[in-house]
């Protein structure tokens, strides 16, 4: 059958039967995804190699988002979060943006850099400029560390020089912008600018300090758009409504780090699921949000186009990788990325934005609708009932008191599920 993100009734199915629909659906062998099952994904073997202490596992629930299509593509997309409402927020915005073609993405070459930090010089202006002359031996030098990246198109495509002042003094800081094609990167960069450090502080007149990635990925940007059709969304009334909300975030910080929370809540269930780094992402999406003004604002854009619908975008830095790190060692990683169907560090990139403008889009609408406690509470109150100790099938009726009641609260929902044992 064609791959297809739309599988109807996906919720009601077991999720045995939910990882079969979803493996049928992405045209994958249900095999492929074994890992998902807590049975067959990582072990405390394989963790013991990953991190030092290990001690045991912290289970993450996995679910998969569906309806997305991405230039033109059906995607479905693994999502780990213990956050209640985030894949069916994603899910329904993403049907919502189906209406009208999906979400488009591009993005900008994957590069990142690396700074060595000099300090010490006694004639900043002039040792900036020496390093400059010395671009090409750096550069060299930086590349022969990594002769594989180097064959497979990627390596040091420039050298930038900034001066930093500080309370301590001037800095000379190089920066190394390499092209690490499908890897995050990291450790590439990291051991470029450790062969260059020495070289270049004596280039410089000084002494090299620090010798690291910067998580400010702002060279190695993603984007995607959408337009959300206003009859989908509700009428023309909550499209202004969407449009103000937006606005405010753009506006107001105390409102931008909520509505910026919204977008991550997307964004790093996807990262995690594959296995990136969470921390990194996070990191170059919020020093993103900052302005060249200083302000810290939304990271999307809503405007209301020609027709009345919603067009929504998204930019932001996203340093994720197929190759290295989690993401070629952690089995339920592997499983996600044969889910997503993804050939290139890049495909990755543009989908986990595509999935934050998803999720943003849908908490923005439910603010600007019904309220975020509506669709939140429904499911904390399926979370307080079962961990009261309702059963599976008690869980239902409990949660429904709850909601009637306007009490979802623990303490109540003790009471209620007495009162159903004891039959009143």
């Amino acid at each position: 059958m064609p791959r297809t993100s739309r599988i109807q009734g996906l919720r009601d199915l077991s999720v045995e039967a939910r990882r079969k629909a979803v493996a049928e659906a992405a045209g994958v062998d249900p095999g492929s995804l074994a890992a998902f099952d807590p049975a067959h994904g990582l072990g405390t073997g394989l963790a013991d190699h990953l991190i030092e202490n290990v001690t045991g596992l912290l289970g993450v629930p996995l679910g998969v988002a569906t309806n997305f299509v991405v230039n033109g593509a059906d995607v479905l997309v693994p999502m780990a979060t213990e956050e209640a409402s985030v894949v069916a927020a994603a899910s329904n915005a993403a049907k919502i943006a189906r209406v009208r073609g999906g979400f488009t993405t591009s993005s900008t070459s994957p590069i990142m850099q690396a700074q060595v930090q000099i300090v010490g010089v006694a004639d900043p202006e002039a040792g900036r400029v020496r390093l400059l002359e010395a671009r090409e031996e750096l550069i060299g030098l930086a590349n022969a560390q990594d002769p594989k990246l180097v064959e497979f198109g990627g390596g040091v495509r420039d050298l930038a020089v900034r001066l930093v002042p500080s309370r301590a003094g001037t800095y000379v800081v190089a920066h190394l912008q390499v092209d690490v094609r499908d890897a995050m990167g990291a450790n590439a960069v990291n051991t470029m600018a450790e062969a260059i450090a020495t070289r270049a502080a004596e280039i410089a007149g000084g002494t090299s300090l620090l010798r690291i990635l910067t998580n400010k990925a702002d060279l190695r940007l993603s984007r995607a758009r959408a337009v959300f059709d206003a009859a989908a969304l509700g009428g023309a009334e909550v499209v202004d409504n969407i449009i103000h909300a937006a606005a405010l975030a753009e506006a107001d910080p105390y409102r931008a780090a909520t509505h910026n929370k919204g977008i991550m809540n997307g964004i790093t269930a996807v990262v995690l699921a594959t296995g990136n780094d969470t921390r990194a992402v996070e990191a170059g999406a919020h020093s993103h949000a900052i302005s060249p003004a200083g302000l810290y604002s939304s990271l999307s854009r809503f405007e209301k186009d020609a027709d009345g619908n919603v067009a929504a975008t998204l930019e932001l830095p996203m340093p994720v990788g197929l190759v290295g790190g989690a993401t070629k060692v952690h089995p339920v990683a592997q499983a996600a990325i044969t889910l997503l169907g993804v050939g290139t560090a890049a495909e990755l990139a543009e989908i986990i934005t595509a999935v934050g403008l998803a999720q943003n889009l849908a908490a923005v609408r439910a603010l600007a609708t019904e309220g975020i406690q509506r669709g939140h509470m429904s499911l904390h109150a399926r979370n307080i009932a079962s961990g009261i100790g309702a059963t599976a099938e008690e869980v239902p009726a409990v949660v429904a008191r709850l909601i009637a009641d306007g009490k979802v609260r623990a303490d109540h929902a003790e009471r209620v599920l007495a009162d159903l044992r004891a039959g009143r």
